[in-house]
């Protein structure tokens, strides 16, 4: 079923960016200059963000932020930004906890909520290059900020002067406790309460050999203290990648989503023969995966089969103890694999599907916990390799998933099988659904006004067929009627289960078409992507 839209629903979720306007393509975020060129851009944004904050200053919940250093920028700046952040904050009577030290970002997260703060700040790159750098915005609920409340924000920017009221002096506000460091007992509690999602009873999880890589990032420290608990101690870290820089040495694109960010990984997996690569972005919020291929090399686990891994996993363990819920929800994106529609229903799972945005998973969470059922939750994915199976946090959670990929690997390794043989089985069982991603960028001052003429275009005179399949259904998620808050996307349904959709991205100049086929083989479903991969460089001609 498609998500219910909620109050609070806004559009997809925000960044407030921060770097040179005259590139920035990001539909979801704030578009300012590079902090590098104006420095005084992040004061700026921080004095426009306490709009948001709640305006009784007498509620134990809101009058604090927490502010960690994310991936990428957040590396290279925090020495200086996260600390004038927490003098800016301070000086507004805003309490401000500041991380210490590179942490990932669902620590963040977490924090919001586990210190009763009204916001969470993190500046960061993702897992985009170091010069895509942002201002990451958490509200209360540990979720990410949406277009609404970016759109105040950025009108606020506009409205105030920076220099009304002068920062803090950090180290008397630190003796004064309005800047505290954020404590260690915050960081290991978030460990404790990811290591508390466990699935199963853990038997064979201490036996795995792992190759991990945090790409340069932030997941490291977390990532290592979950193992520990985990009682994995056959752990190599792929050197390069070990130690945080927000220049990304190794490549371009840290993401894990991208062959060339693993690669480093891969390589190391030939001298080392692991049973798991495990990959975070630097955010540590998305976790990619290798397992052996039986050939002697080793294949990536796409986010799409990941997600259905673990979703079929959790399900199958937790119906096993008698620790499944009543009426069980799992949550899923739109542009997610359909394979999750039949997995769910086998083991009686409500689906719900939400836009795209881990931010939209996170507040179905909410909603759960708001009508007393949170305990309902079992599992959310996304195909950008984004995964949580518990309420301790809002957004997507990369220590979380290395607890479940650790968890299932070990249990399929039980039954003398890797995650490749699960994912075949899985295909055997439910058909071979296989997913595509394509990206067209479009870069320059007139990339926003040719993707907005493109996607004008497919509204106006829609195609009748895709690659030889006639379109039997268009769903326009910009209108009303689809359950969900209006988004800039088009979902195409084609003849014999194909599907294409078309989105312009929210963090990158691009317009991304994800492609869907089902088949009975991997390689008939591919082709099917193949064909539709070509059509869509024809139909994105503006």
């Amino acid at each position: 079923m498609t998500a219910t839209a909620s109050a609070q629903d806004y559009g997809q979720t925000a960044t407030l960016k921060i770097w040179d306007n005259t590139t920035a393509p990001h539909s979801n975020g704030i578009t300012t200059p590079e902090t590098e060129k104006e420095p005084n851009r992040v004061r700026n944004t921080s004095e426009a963000t306490l709009y948001i904050f709640p305006a009784d200053k007498a509620k134990t919940t809101g009058q604090a932020v927490v502010i960690c250093p994310g991936g990428g920028y957040g590396m290279l700046a925090m020495d200086h930004e996260g600390y004038e952040m927490a003098k800016w904050f301070a000086a507004n009577g805003i309490t401000a906890y500041l991380y210490p030290r590179l942490e990932p970002v669902p620590a963040l997260s977490f924090a919001v909520r586990h210190l009763h703060c009204g916001l969470g700040i993190c500046v960061t790159a993702s897992h985009n290059p170091a010069k895509y750098n942002g201002y990451k915005v958490y509200g209360a609920d540990g979720c990410q900020i949406t277009l609404e409340v970016a759109a105040k924000i950025l009108a606020a920017i506009e409205a105030v002067d920076c220099f009304a009221v002068q920062p803090a002096d950090f180290d008397a506000a630190l003796a004064e406790g309005k800047i505290e460091y954020s404590s260690e007992k915050c960081l290991d509690d978030f460990v404790d309460a990811v290591y508390a999602q466990r699935v199963g009873d853990g038997a064979g999880t201490a036996d795995l050999k792992l190759v991990y890589t945090p790409l340069n990032g932030s997941g490291l420290e977390c990532v290592k203290k979950l193992l520990a608990k985990l009682g994995v101690t056959h752990v190599t870290v792929v050197p390069e990648q070990e130690k945080p820089d927000g220049n990304f040495p190794t490549c371009p694109y840290p993401n894990p989503e991208i062959r060339e960010a693993m690669q480093k990984g891969l390589e190391l997996c030939d001298k080392v023969h692991p049973d798991l690569l495990l990959g975070t972005d630097p955010d540590c919020d998305r976790c990619g995966t290798a397992v052996p291929d039986g050939k002697g090399g080793y294949r990536l686990i796409t986010g799409n089969e990941m997600g259905i891994i673990l979703l079929d996993y959790i399900c199958r363990t937790r119906k096993a103890l008698g620790t499944m819920p009543e009426h069980p929800v799992a949550v899923t994106t739109i542009v997610s694999t359909d394979m999750a529609t039949p997995v769910a229903a086998k083991y009686g799972v409500e689906l719900r599907r939400t836009l795209t945005g881990f931010k939209f998973i996170g507040e179905q969470i909410g909603l759960l916990e708001a009508a007393g059922e949170a305990d309902r939750y079992i599992f959310g994915f996304e195909e950008s390799y984004g995964y949580l199976s518990g309420a301790h946090v809002r957004d997507k959670d990369a220590v979380n998933a290395t607890l479940l990929v650790c968890e299932a690997a070990a249990w399929y390794a039980k039954q003398g099988m890797t995650l490749l043989d699960a994912i075949n089985q899985l295909y055997a069982e439910f058909g071979c659904y296989r997913n595509a991603l394509h990206s067209f960028a479009f870069e320059g001052e007139s990339g926003m006004h040719t993707m907005d003429a493109i996607m004008k275009q497919l509204r106006q005179t829609p195609p009748t067929a895709i690659g030889g399949m006639a379109v039997e259904s268009l769903v326009d998620y910009n209108t009303a009627g689809t359950g969900l808050p209006k988004a800039n996307v088009l979902e195409f349904r084609l003849a014999g289960g194909a599907k294409l959709m078309v989105r312009p991205s929210g963090t990158e100049p691009k317009i991304k078409v994800y492609l869907s086929a089902v088949a009975p083989t991997e390689e008939a479903a591919d082709a099917i992507n193949d064909t539709l991969g070509k059509a869509a460089s024809a139909l994105l001609k503006a």
